[in-house]
């Protein structure tokens, strides 16, 4: 297995990181220290200024490390699925890779389960009516 790139360590680290009650904590202490500068700064538009572009950053970043994270969190799972797909004796492998047809086609193939669910369902009345 190789190891992962720069990129994925540090955008891991930085997801992982972000997610504790430390940042949290942290994040509320400079909101704190901000509001606190407020009379100093005679609540100036420079005052309110730097929380709104400091906010707009740290949004705009975080955006793209979510993303990150959960494109690789979604692809172990898809690719997690599709083990157990091809591990199960009559499981229809046709069903890999799914997440890469477009939606008709998902709309196609899940038509067909709500086919063959109904079709279960109305077995399992008539054998309860039986």
């Amino acid at each position: 297995m190789t190891h992962p790139s720069l990129f994925n360590r540090l955008t891991t680290w930085a997801a992982n990181a972000s997610g504790t009650p430390a940042a949290s904590i942290g994040a509320a202490v400079l909101v704190a220290i901000w509001g606190a500068c407020g009379p100093y700064f005679h609540y100036s538009e420079t005052w309110q200024l730097v929380v709104n572009t400091g906010t707009t950053i740290v949004t705009f970043l975080m955006v793209f490390l979510i993303q990150s994270s959960q494109n690789r969190d979604s692809c172990a799972v898809h690719l997690k699925l599709d083990e157990i797909i091809s591990a199960l004796k009559h499981a229809n492998d046709e069903l890999m890779d799914l997440e890469h047809l477009d939606q008709a086609e998902l709309d196609k193939i899940r038509d067909e389960y709500v086919r063959r669910a109904e079709a279960a369902r109305n077995a399992a009345a008539a054998g309860q009516q039986g």
